[in-house]
């Protein structure tokens, strides 16, 4: 059971870029747009971005909320077991 555990976490954190989301927003400590997770990582290209945080949001480490206006607004926070890994990073 704890290894099976262990195995899911670390699929759920693979890839060098969904740690430094998580850590981004939880320096943050509170919503950031996409545009903002763009500029804080150095080096990820959009659709990388959009993919990961799919990736997190889908996993239940992250929550997205799209506002109903235009230009859209999309922010990403993290969700309560997002907040629970960030003191192990």
């Amino acid at each position: 059971e704890w290894a099976e555990a262990t195995t899911e976490a670390l699929r759920v954190l693979e890839g060098k870029w969904k740690i430094v989301i998580i850590c981004q927003l939880f320096a943050a400590k509170g919503p950031l747009r996409f545009s903002d997770l763009e500029k804080l990582i150095d080096g990820i290209n959009q659709k990388m971005l959009i993919q990961q945080l799919k990736q997190l949001e889908k996993d239940g480490i992250l929550r997205r909320t799209v506002y109903p206006q235009v230009p859209p607004k999309v922010e990403y926070e993290l969700c309560d077991m997002g907040y629970a890994l960030g003191p192990s990073m």
